[in-house]
């Protein structure tokens, strides 16, 4: 079995009572199960950010395959967040 270390968690009520529910049909403990889920949700999340990874790999070749043909030699992607920064700041103005 591998090194467990004790952490302690805050849950909410609704949480602490369908880990418990999952637990006793399964025959297992609580920290079992949370265990499990929270594993589960990590690979999810790697999963997740080598997914996000691999499509701006492939963002950044196609913007190469259209500047080399010329189509467009702006950066899309900061232009876009540019505009929605700007949107964002007429939306919710700083306070002073």
């Amino acid at each position: 079995m591998a090194h467990l270390m004790r952490v302690q968690v805050l849950l909410e009520l609704a949480q602490r009572r369908a880990l418990s529910r999952i637990a006793k049909r399964e025959g297992r403990s609580v920290s079992d199960v949370l265990r499990e889920m929270i594993d589960r949700g990590l690979a999810q999340r790697t999963e997740q950010q080598q997914e996000w990874k691999q499509a701006l790999v492939r963002l950044k070749a196609r913007r190469e395959a259209n500047r080399q043909r010329g189509i467009y030699a702006g950066d899309l992607v900061a232009e876009v967040r540019s505009a929605r920064d700007e949107q964002l700041g007429r939306l919710w103005p700083k306070s002073s």
